[in-house]
């Protein structure tokens, strides 16, 4: 299995059931990016994700197809774009920050930040077109994000957002331990 910043990854198929993927007691879920329409590839396993929102406490990080697939599992939108988003260069701004960062994306549909529940924040717009790129779940270590953090279109703009999954999936094995004792 591949190491990327010391954890070891399992990749599993979109219909691997909520039960074979807690069996592999994971310290986090990555939602990966693909092609298609997210209604569509989602089919499988937007109930398994919902499943694993709501009977875990375990960290989640998507990008592109995986943020798109996150936010319908979560209760949003998606939204077929006129032209998309393709390519380097990307303008997208951190919300929280004001921070405007570099990004690589490949993708023909977004998710409709206006049918966002209560309990989902947007955490990143697209400067081109106001579209959603980010978001995360107000009391719980989920979050996803539009664009390509693995690409490295500017110099290392968005290598953050990984420091900030593994950081949850560090802050959550300590509360898992602390409930233990």
């Amino acid at each position: 299995l591949p190491i990327y910043l010391g954890c070891e990854v399992k990749v599993v198929p979109a219909k691997t059931s909520f039960k074979e993927i807690i069996e592999y007691n994971p310290s986090g879920i990555f939602l990966s990016n693909g092609p298609g329409d997210p209604k569509a590839t989602g089919k499988y396993f937007i109930p398994v994700l919902k499943e694993i929102i709501e009977k875990t406490d375990l960290p989640i990080f998507g990008i592109c197809l995986g943020h798109q697939i996150l936010a319908l599992a979560l209760g949003g939108k998606t939204i077929k774009m006129k032209t998309g988003h393709h390519g380097a260069n990307h303008p997208v701004q951190d919300l929280k920050t004001g921070k405007v960062e570099i990004t690589s994306m490949n993708h023909g549909f977004a998710v409709d930040s206006q049918s966002l529940p209560n309990e989902v924040v947007e955490t990143h717009r697209s400067l081109f077109d106001g579209s959603n790129c980010g978001i995360r779940v107000k009391e719980k270590p989920i979050f996803s994000v539009q664009f390509h953090p693995e690409a490295s279109p500017g110099p290392q703009d968005c290598y953050y957002i990984f420091e900030s999954f593994l950081d949850n999936i560090k802050s959550n094995a300590r509360n898992q331990d602390a409930k233990k004792n």
